[in-house]
């Protein structure tokens, strides 16, 4: 599969998100976890490292002497301190744990980037995503697959100038994300509600109601009988969804539903590491703070090994 052929079936895959009949569809946004360990550091701050590097970073350091883990460390600190003014904010920890944790999402952009910046100016104008993406597609009125390309393509116009802040139609690697996991922008959230309202309002009155929020995640295909878990989710849409009880959700239900108001655990780990660090309690971190904390931060072969140590204890 080539990327033009890879990057249409994302497209259709979002568009239309196909699943088996029976099972659940989920359209629903979460933010993930930090990490799938278990926050206690007064067994170890593992789950610190994780949230602050991501997992896989984090495990780079494990192999690292102390000194050379708060080296690196003292560099990381150094990109956390946007404003260049000596110190680490709350804030600043935060934008940079939420950094860490899309790891996969930039790593996803990179890896596409080449393929669409033709001219290799750094930049990838709505030009060259169209011609790359849809290319001889638009040249053929009646595909075999039966899709609509050019409705296809209009969507995602709509998208990249919702994407592209300064309305040049050009997409900085930054604009390009968000244009490609709109999901993670507060820019972009209104397009992704109005794109799933989009596949789902079937008589397009700008409303979902009941039939088209259940028809979306299941259908029936002969069966007489609902699964437990869809009538679970008819009460669902009539006690939660539908908050103002008129049989349909609007754009503010329908945001309320796909993108919910979780509890921020980047905000929350951020505190924490500089309630923990923060030795005169000034409310902002300097580096020296931080380093001399690193292994709160970050690991080594001392914190490594002193955890294997208790864990050969426990055994």
């Amino acid at each position: 599969m080539d990327l033009r052929q890879f990057l249409l079936c994302l497209t259709l895959c979002t568009a239309f998100a196909l699943s088996k009949p029976t099972e659940k569809k989920d359209r629903v946004h979460h933010e993930p976890q930090l990490s799938d360990k278990v926050h206690n550091d007064a067994q170890n701050f593992d789950y610190d490292h994780d949230a602050f590097l991501g997992a896989e970073e984090a495990k780079s350091f494990d192999q690292l002497t102390p000194e050379e883990s708060k080296e690196r460390l003292g560099m990381i600190v150094d990109k956390i301190d946007a404003d260049k003014d000596g110190f680490v904010t709350e804030g600043e920890l935060k934008s940079w744990i939420k950094h860490a944790q899309k790891k996969y999402i930039y790593d996803n952009v990179e890896s596409q980037w080449q393929e669409f910046d033709m001219n290799q100016d750094g930049l990838i104008s709505w030009d060259e995503y169209r011609n790359v993406t849809y290319g001889t597609y638009l040249d053929d009125p009646d595909p075999d697959d039966g899709f609509n390309y050019k409705q296809m393509m209009v969507r995602d116009e709509r998208r990249f100038k919702m994407a592209d802040k300064d309305g040049d139609l050009i997409a900085t690697k930054e604009e390009f994300t968000a244009f490609l996991h709109p999901e993670e922008y507060d820019y972009m959230k209104d397009i992704v509600v109005q794109e799933t309202m989009e596949d789902i309002d079937k008589n397009a009155d700008g409303f979902i109601d009941l039939e088209e929020y259940i028809g979306d995640m299941y259908s029936h295909d002969g069966n007489a009988d609902e699964p437990e878990w869809v009538k679970t989710e008819r009460e669902q849409f009539v006690e939660f969804r539908d908050k103002n009880r008129d049989g349909k959700m609007d754009k503010e239900e329908t945001k309320d539903w796909i993108l919910p108001s979780d509890y921020d655990h980047a905000e929350a780990e951020a505190r924490h590491l500089v309630y923990e660090s923060d030795q005169n309690k000034d409310g902002k971190l300097t580096k020296e703070e931080i380093v001399d904390k690193y292994d709160l931060f970050v690991g080594s072969q001392a914190t490594d090994f002193g955890e294997a140590l208790v864990r050969h204890d426990e055994f």
